[in-house]
């Protein structure tokens, strides 16, 4: 990695902004309006990501942005004016062209570019703040939709939660214009965002496609005394070399103990004969995200105590899968998952009954819980789209309709020592006894399968076919690895083709 000698702006992983195509450009101009449609007449303002302190530095844009114009460079605003019910006019606000910043970056768009790539007009970013200023002294209500944290956020361990950019940006407008009345509608965008297009579906598609070949080149290669970062960096070759932007979230590669870990990705420990490894693994392409979950014996073959777990999260995964269908309210896929789970788990003597509680909180208010939360602690799936946990619309109408994009995911994770973080009760000392024989057996067994589904006016559709039933996955791994697969340049190729 060089060094430069001045202050850099962000490294992008692109030559130049292309114009947006036809179909393209129409399907964003109809998001931006059915946004406007959600709010009353005012000023709505979209801000986009904050380009990193360093050129060197990854850049992402923000998901609602990018959903609502396409537009991947940093520090852009949209701002819309509605009045009287209808769109007066949309003005895309970028960053100033500069020839000796993108020497670093690569070619910036320019507010000269912003009519051929998305047909509305353009204006650079550092007018922004005077454009807002003028709106504001018209006394017009501001919606806003950006990185706003919330009252329920944690406050950082300096006891509070420091000012976002956006943040930063809707404080300064009130300061100066104390009338002015700004409404943050994150929510609008996102209620939008949980009902996927034909075009974005197809995007997920081919996320997904990427990921399920990954965990293939993945499950084969597992051997006794490899790395976790080995998998890991196969993984990851993989997305790259099939045409993905990039992992959609951290890569978890979980051995042993690590498999009941949820969300480990320091993946550096040497994988044992005996460990179960789980792999949770997503592709990003063209900014929307896989998630495929696999777990598999490392040796090839699974134990006993290694098929009990296994099967009883499958059977759930099954269960969940049945009632997925089209129309029907999203609450069932939980409740029948979590009856196997419990029943499951009753079965091998990892809770006392399917309907068993123990002693959770012991203080002023005591408080039962669900002896199932002790090994599943998660809920059983989330929508997928731009980002890997993206809104969907069921969070919303309860039920499975064409658009949604989502997860199944159940697991049950045995941790070595979860018997002894139980608070100290008589009755939980009695349920840790007799729950400790089981543990015991299973202990440092985690199992995760998750899959992703798209719903459309035919039904719900299971995209993600990576192996997962026994019988494939250890037929999978007794066939060996012989390195990768070479590429399908057909297949990469025709990704040019998704809108």
């Amino acid at each position: 990695m060089i060094r430069r000698l001045v202050v850099a702006a962000l490294l992008l992983p692109l030559i130049a902004t292309r114009p947006l195509g036809a179909q393209a450009r129409q399907e964003f101009a109809a998001r931006r309006l059915a946004l406007l449609g959600r709010v009353p007449d005012g000023v709505t303002v979209v801000l986009g990501a904050p380009e990193p302190a360093q050129d060197f530095l990854s850049f992402s844009q923000a998901a609602s942005f990018y959903y609502l114009t396409g537009f991947k460079e940093p520090d852009a605003a949209l701002v819309m004016v509605r009045k009287g019910g209808q769109a007066v006019y949309s003005t895309l606000f970028v960053r100033q062209r500069q020839a000796g910043r993108e020497v670093w970056t690569g070619t910036r768009l320019g507010a000269e570019g912003v009519e051929a790539f998305a047909g509305m007009r353009g204006r650079v970013v550092s007018e922004l703040i005077p454009v807002l200023d003028s709106l504001a002294n018209t006394g017009v209500p501001f919606f806003v939709v950006g990185e706003v944290t919330t009252e329920t956020d944690e406050p950082s361990s300096m006891g509070f939660t420091p000012l976002t950019p956006d943040e930063q940006l809707i404080e300064r407008l009130k300061k100066k214009h104390p009338s002015i009345k700004v409404t943050v509608v994150n929510d609008v965008v996102e209620r939008l965002r949980g009902t996927k297009s034909a075009s974005e579906q197809a995007l997920i598609r081919k996320a997904v496609e990427i990921t399920v070949r990954a965990q293939k080149e993945a499950i084969p290669a597992i051997r006794d005394g490899m790395n976790e970062f080995e998998i890991q960096a196969l993984i990851e070759y993989t997305f790259r070399r099939n045409g993905a932007d990039r992992p959609s979230f951290a890569t978890i590669v979980g051995s042993g103990p690590n498999s009941t870990t949820l969300h480990y990705n320091a993946d550096d420990r040497f994988i044992g004969i005996n460990d179960m490894v789980v792999m949770d693994i997503g592709a990003s392409y063209k900014g929307y995200a896989g998630d495929v979950t696999r777990t598999v014996p490392a040796s090839g073959h699974f134990s006993a105590p290694q098929r009990d777990i296994y099967q009883v999260v499958r059977d759930a995964q099954a269960a969940a899968e049945k009632t997925a269908v089209l129309g029907a309210p999203s609450r069932n896929m939980n409740e029948v998952a979590t009856t196997a789970l419990s029943a499951g788990m009753a079965r091998l003597g990892l809770i006392t009954s399917s309907e068993a509680t123990y002693d959770c909180n012991v203080g002023p208010a005591p408080r039962q819980c669900p002896q199932y939360r002790l090994y599943y602690m998660h809920g059983l799936g989330h929508g997928i789209g731009l980002e890997v946990h993206d809104p969907d619309q069921y969070y919303y109408t309860s039920k499975l309709s064409p658009g949604s994009a989502f997860t199944i995911e159940p697991g049950i994770y045995v941790r070595e020592h979860v018997l002894e973080e139980l608070p100290d009760t008589p009755r939980n000392r009695d349920i840790a006894n007799r729950l400790r024989p089981a543990v015991t057996k299973y202990r440092n067994i985690g199992v995760r399968i998750e899959d992703n589904y798209l719903v459309t006016d035919r039904g719900v559709e299971w995209i993600s076919k990576a192996p997962r039933e026994i019988a494939e996955i250890e037929a999978l791994m007794r066939a060996g690895s012989t390195g990768p697969v070479k590429r399908d340049r057909e297949m990469v190729d025709s990704y040019k083709d998704v809108p």
